[in-house]
C-alpha cells in the first residue's frame, strides 16, 4: 500500500510511495490455497480440500456462520495457524514453511484488524501506532512522518494524545486500522472488525477500509452481517461445512 503524506500545500493525501515489494507477475494470486485441509486434534474439520485464487488488489469478504471457520482462514494466511494438508501461498511464501525472521518478515508485509481492538491502555493513541514501526526498527523521523497522515487518514488526529479508555469503541476501532496500516502493507486483514459496532460506526470503518484498497490495498475482511456485505457491492467468498466458494 502506499505511503500516505499530507500535502504542504493543501493538506490533502496523496500516495507518493510505491506498494511494498510484490514479486508475483500480473496473473499471480497475490494469495492461494492449494487443496487445504485443517482438521484439528478433536476431529472437528475446519476445510477440506478448500482451493481460492485472490489477486492483488481485490476488495474481499469473507462470511460464514460463527464457528465456520472464518478466524482460522485469516489465521492461515499469517501463519497462527498451519494447514493439516495442501498449501497456503502468501506474497510467494509458502506459509507453512516459514519460520522465525522469515515468517516475521512476511506479517511485516500483512496489516491485521482485530475485533477486540488489542490495544495498549498504557500507551496513547500515538504511542499503540507507533509501537509498531518501532519494533520494525524504523527511524524516529520516519516514525513521524507516517504517523500523522496516518491519523488523518482515520480521523484521528485530535485524539492522538489521548488513552484507549477515552475513546468509543469506533475510535478505538480506527486505532487499530491505523496500527495496521502504518507500515504500509500490501495485505490487510481484518476479522469482524465491526462486530462491536453500531451501523453507523460499522458503515465508517468499511469506507476507511475501501479508501485503502482504493490506495492499491488487498483487504480481506471477515463478517456475518450480511447487511453490511450486500451495502458494500464488494466480491464475497462464503465459508460452509468445511467449503470455500466464491459467491
Amino acid at each position: 500500500m502506499p505511503t500516505l503524506i499530507s500535502n504542504k500545500h493543501d493538506g490533502k493525501f496523496s500516495s507518493i510511495d510505491n506498494l511494498e515489494s510484490i514479486t508475483q507477475s500480473v496473473d499471480q494470486p497475490i494469495i492461494e490455497l492449494c487443496s487445504v485441509s485443517k482438521i484439528y486434534p478433536n476431529g472437528s474439520k475446519a476445510f477440506i480440500n478448500a482451493n481460492l485464487e485472490i489477486q492483488a488488489g481485490e476488495f474481499l469478504f469473507i462470511t460464514g456462520s460463527s464457528g465456520s471457520g472464518k478466524s482460522t482462514f485469516l489465521k492461515l494466511l499469517y501463519g497462527d495457524e498451519i494447514p493439516t494438508e495442501g498449501e497456503v501461498i502468501v506474497l510467494s511464501n509458502h506459509v507453512a514453511a516459514l519460520k522465525g525472521d522469515r515468517l516475521s518478515l512476511l506479517r511485516r508485509k500483512i496489516g491485521i484488524i482485530f475485533q477486540d481492538y488489542k490495544l495498549i491502555h498504557q500507551r496513547t493513541v500515538s504511542e499503540n501506532i507507533s509501537f509498531v514501526l518501532q519494533a520494525q526498527g524504523y527511524t524516529r523521523k520516519e516514525i513521524q512522518r507516517r504517523l500523522e497522515p496516518t491519523l488523518k487518514l482515520v480521523g484521528l488526529l485530535s485524539k492522538a494524545n489521548c488513552f484507549p479508555t477515552q475513546l468509543s469503541g469506533g475510535e478505538q476501532q480506527r486505532v487499530t486500522i491505523a496500527r495496521a496500516i502504518v507500515g504500509t502493507p500490501p495485505i490487510i486483514l481484518a476479522d469482524e472488525p465491526t462486530g462491536n459496532l453500531d451501523p453507523d460506526n460499522s458503515w465508517q470503518i468499511m469506507q476507511i477500509l475501501k479508501k485503502l484498497n482504493s490506495f492499491g490495498a488487498t483487504v480481506i475482511v471477515t463478517t456475518h452481517d450480511e447487511h453490511l456485505v450486500r451495502r458494500s457491492h464488494s466480491s464475497v467468498v462464503q465459508i460452509q461445512n468445511g467449503t470455500v466458494c466464491r459467491k
